[in-house]
């Protein structure tokens, strides 16, 4: 995170925090395969996924950014910045993202050292973990594809998954750290201490920075209210009427 801080100080774009989530958990991922003490195929199955995860996610986000601005969420928090914009930036931002990686990580860094064979739980969390990655990964490519439509231009987004459900990406994101914590927990009942882990990625993506804010920052536009009400927020279920 200090890196990345220092690549956005040079670009003036805060918004670069957004593409290093991913491979920040890739590089705990990789540190935990080479230290660790336990199974090592549990160790190398959660590198393969917190990998294909962290890259898919990286790249994303950095198409949908390339040639744009700082982004809207960083400008409002760096306008209320008391002193130096990048001082506070670092401390609200980049280290606040990095505690995050370390906590939400936890489940990754306590299996590297069960020693229990995979078994029925990790089969049971890499299924979710496929679940969550296909609404993320299917999801994310049907906005893009919808938004480079220039019909589509003040529409909202209320195809795909996206009639199932407002968030496919947040919700498969929650299946995703859910499925992973799955697979580690199936080392031993110690695991279990990690539990915190996927409850805080759950409600970040529900009550903090996810679903909450981008539905109130669509609030207003043209055929939301419509939307909003017959589409589920979070969970995917068939819209109503």
């Amino acid at each position: 995170m200090l890196g990345t801080f220092a690549v956005g100080r040079r670009l003036g774009r805060h918004g670069v925090v957004d593409v290093a989530w991913g491979p920040a958990f890739v590089l705990v991922a990789l540190f935990s395969f080479l230290t660790a003490t336990g199974d090592p195929l549990r160790a190398g199955l959660l590198l393969a996924l917190v990998s294909v995860w962290g890259v898919r996610l990286a790249v994303h986000i950095g198409r949908r950014s390339r040639g744009a601005g700082e982004d809207p969420r960083y400008e409002r928090l760096l306008s209320r910045a008391p002193g130096d914009p990048d001082m506070y930036a670092l401390r609200v931002v980049y280290l606040l993202q990095g505690a995050l990686v370390w906590l939400v990580s936890l489940p990754i860094q306590v299996a590297a050292h069960a020693p229990g064979p995979l078994g029925g739980w990790a089969v049971a969390g890499a299924a979710l973990w496929a679940v969550g990655f296909a609404f993320e990964a299917v999801g994310d490519a049907q906005l893009a594809a919808f938004r480079r439509d220039p019909a589509n231009r003040g529409r909202i987004m209320d195809r795909g998954l996206w009639a199932w459900t407002r968030h496919p990406n947040y919700f498969g994101d929650a299946c995703v750290w859910w499925g992973l914590f799955l697979v580690a927990v199936s080392g031993s009942p110690w695991t279990l201490l990690a539990l915190p882990a996927p409850l805080v990625m759950t409600y970040l993506l529900t009550r903090g920075s996810g679903q909450r804010l981008l539905d109130e920052h669509m609030r207003g536009r043209p055929g939301w209210a419509e939307y909003e009400a017959r589409t589920s927020a979070f969970f995917p279920r068939p819209p109503r009427g």
